[in-house]
């Protein structure tokens, strides 16, 4: 029945109202929750935080870790969305913000100082059979730390990066994959007030083998082992401006676990890194030591 352009108008006012007034508590709850998490983790209560957030949440494949510099152990959380963009399930982009700690030369506090923070959002395109190319953007914020004793902050550095990689993955009966992933960068560092740095920019290749085992179907858990290298060569800002030899910077090995949370749409992995650092002072120790946590926010299409 026709209600007249009166009521008609009021119902649009109102609906207005109600969806401005919902969006405005949602950003408000969004910005209270930020807020406290952020205070967490400058009061060094960064595990905790993580361990309480991981009870809600599971995750298809972890978010490696960066390299955070030369330390002893070091710890890495992220927090991801993951969506799918085709109702295929072919296309999916996942964005996260993650914050890494490490310690000191002189400690194995893993939560000591602040190592770094990044934006990361990547799309994924399975193009074909047991294969998948995606690309990505990033930034990363990164203190540096002087080399000697009592090993206080000395400089900030500001990255901005770009990649691509393709992955062909190996079924290896039922239980088993083996995936190996190229991934080609570009690298571009900045100090903290967006002037030259000492490394202007650079191209790096990471090689990647991981072998998963399909642990059960009850919360889709995983164990994977991986080990990456790292070839790179840079462009350094000096008077005589020059490149780098093209060579080996680093290995890293991790193992992990992974699981979904039920009746939820969170999935959870927690890992182990090592990062072996070429002439670095950890590498005599057996390398940097990651304790890494992730979870990932599965949204459907």
């Amino acid at each position: 029945m026709y209600k007249g352009p009166t009521l008609a108008t009021a119902n649009h006012h109102f609906t207005v109202s109600l969806n401005i007034q919902l969006h405005l508590i949602t950003e408000q709850i969004l910005n209270i929750r930020f807020n406290r998490f952020y205070g967490m983790l400058r009061t060094g209560k960064i595990i905790i935080g993580i361990f309480l957030v991981s009870l809600c949440g599971s995750l298809h494949a972890q978010i490696s870790p960066p390299g955070l510099g030369d330390a002893n152990t070091a710890f890495w959380s992220a927090f991801g969305v993951r969506r799918q963009l085709d109702s295929l399930g072919k296309k999916q982009a996942l964005s996260y913000i993650a914050l890494g700690r490490k310690s000191s030369a002189d400690n194995y506090n893993l939560v000591s100082k602040q190592a770094i923070i990044v934006l990361n959002h990547e799309v994924y395109h399975s193009f074909a059979p047991n294969q998948q190319y995606s690309y990505a953007v990033s930034y990363r914020r990164q203190p540096k730390y002087e080399s000697s004793a009592p090993y206080e902050k000395e400089a900030t550095e500001q990255e901005f990066r770009i990649y691509g990689r393709y992955a062909y993955t190996f079924k290896l009966g039922k239980k088993w994959k083996l995936k190996n992933t190229v991934r080609q960068e570009f690298r571009k560092f900045f100090d903290a007030d967006f002037r030259q740095a000492e490394e202007n920019f650079q191209l790096r290749t990471r090689i990647k083998s991981q072998l998963t085992y399909n642990l059960s179907p009850k919360n889709n858990q995983k164990l994977a082992l991986s080990a990456e290298g790292l070839f790179s060569t840079s462009y350094l800002n000096e008077q005589e401006q020059k490149w780098t030899p093209f060579g080996y910077r680093e290995m890293r090995i991790g193992a992990y676990y992974m699981f979904s949370i039920p009746h939820s749409p969170f999935s959870v992995d927690i890992g182990y890194v090592n990062d072996l650092i070429r002439g670095s002072r950890s590498v005599k120790k057996g390398g940097v030591h990651y304790l890494a946590v992730d979870v990932i926010w599965n949204l459907p299409l």
